[in-house]
This record gives C-alpha cells, sequence and structure tokens, in this order.
C-alpha cells in the first residue's frame, strides 16, 4: 500500500518513511502543504499522513481543499497542538484521525491499518443525516429548515455522532474524540450530553434519533 508524508520534520518525516518501508508500505515525502497536494491530486494513496504546521500550505487547508475536490483519501493529522479544538478543527476540515507529537510509531501504524480497512468513503464536509443538517464550518445545525443552537461541546458530541450515523460508537470513544485522552473525570457526562442533544434535536421534532445501545453506547439514525 501507499502512503503519503507531509511533514517539514526532515528527520522525522525520512524515520516515518524508514519504519513504514520496514512495514511493507511504498512512501512518498513531501516537505511543504504544496507539493503535499500536487503529489495527493496525482497519485492514489492509501493513507495521508499530514503535519498541520506547514510552509506553503497549512495541513488544514490541504485536508480541506481534498475534501473539496471530493477526493477522501483517508487522513491522519501529525500535530504538535494538543488542544482539544485544534484537534476539532482538523476533524472540521476532513481529517479521519489526529495524532499528537510524539506519538507512538506502533499507535501509528495500528490508526492507519484502521484507516486501510475502512477505505476511501465519502466524507463530505457538511453532515446530513435525515433531516438533521450540521455544517462544521459556519458551526449551524438545522433539522427540518429550523435553526437549532447548540452550545459547542453539544455541537461537538452531535458532530462526532453524525460522521459515524448508524454506527454504535462507546463513552470512550466520544470522551476521547470530544474531550481529550488524558480526561480523568466522570465518563457519564456523556449521558448528560446525549440528553441535551435529544432535548434539542430530538424531542422538540418529534423524533428518537439519538439512541442508546445498551452496554454498548449510542448510535444516531436517519429513521428516527
Amino acid at each position: 500500500m501507499r502512503v503519503l508524508v507531509v511533514d517539514d520534520e526532515v528527520r522525522l518525516a525520512d524515520g516515518l518513511r524508514r519504519g513504514l518501508e520496514a512495514e511493507g508500505f511504498s512512501v512518498d515525502v513531501a516537505h511543504n502543504g504544496v507539493d503535499g497536494l500536487w503529489l495527493a491530486r496525482e497519485n492514489e494513496y492509501a493513507v495521508i499522513l499530514l503535519d498541520v504546521m506547514l510552509p506553503g500550505m497549512s495541513g488544514y487547508s490541504m485536508c480541506r481543499a481534498l475534501r473539496d475536490e471530493e477526493n477522501w483519501t483517508p487522513v491522519i493529522m501529525l500535530t504538535a497542538k494538543d488542544g482539544v479544538w485544534d484537534q476539532v478543527e482538523g476533524l472540521d476540515t476532513g481529517a479521519d484521525d489526529y495524532l499528537t507529537k510524539p506519538f507512538s510509531f506502533a499507535v501509528l501504524l495500528a490508526r492507519l491499518r484502521a484507516l486501510t480497512r475502512r477505505g476511501s468513503t465519502p466524507r463530505p464536509v457538511v453532515l446530513t443525516v435525515g433531516d438533521l443538517v450540521l455544517n462544521p464550518v459556519s458551526r449551524d445545525v438545522s433539522r427540518d429548515g429550523t435553526r437549532i443552537e447548540l452550545t459547542s461541546r453539544e455541537f461537538a458530541v452531535l458532530s462526532f455522532l453524525m460522521r459515524r450515523a448508524g454506527e454504535v460508537v462507546s463513552k470512550a470513544q466520544i470522551i476521547e474524540a470530544v474531550w481529550d485522552f488524558s480526561f480523568d473525570g466522570d465518563p457519564n457526562i456523556v449521558e448528560v450530553y446525549i440528553g441535551h442533544l435529544r432535548a434539542k434535536v430530538d424531542r422538540p421534532f418529534g423524533r428518537t434519533s439519538i439512541r442508546t445501545v445498551r452496554g454498548a453506547g449510542y448510535k444516531i439514525d436517519a429513521d428516527g
């Protein structure tokens, strides 16, 4: 499988190339966003490993450009920025996963393999589940044409559910995606936010799209 590494840290990019080649991958490397975007347009890749802070064009801009062109190659963002909203911005531009530097090469490999199993499926920037519409860029949410006001955290939880519409996601997955990897509070906080969302996006419209799957987690369905 062919992988594109886009990172301006030459030593890191070279280390990733050598490590991935040792695992059987074919690897191309670019050290700026402009060259990375050109390579991504000209070649087919199983996964793109994309740094956020790049000369010429940021990783966010490169990922958004690919998605605007309906290029759905899986993207893993690599960055030294570890803030929750930095992660949210990366995912909202169309990235599939997010790793904070320094990271374990073993973890990177595991996530890379998971994405290659999933393949290049369409992931439009504007999310739609039935008559529920969420725009990550303008941060607008509406149902049946009616605008819905959400807090930032409610918006992040709903966005995560809608990106995985029809899939069951656990509390741990929601916490990792919406809070952060080191969250040590009460995991039942997820139930609180699910309750808030149901009160805003489901009940006023006579819907039950956000469902609890006993012992497993939650999922959102279009037929709710």
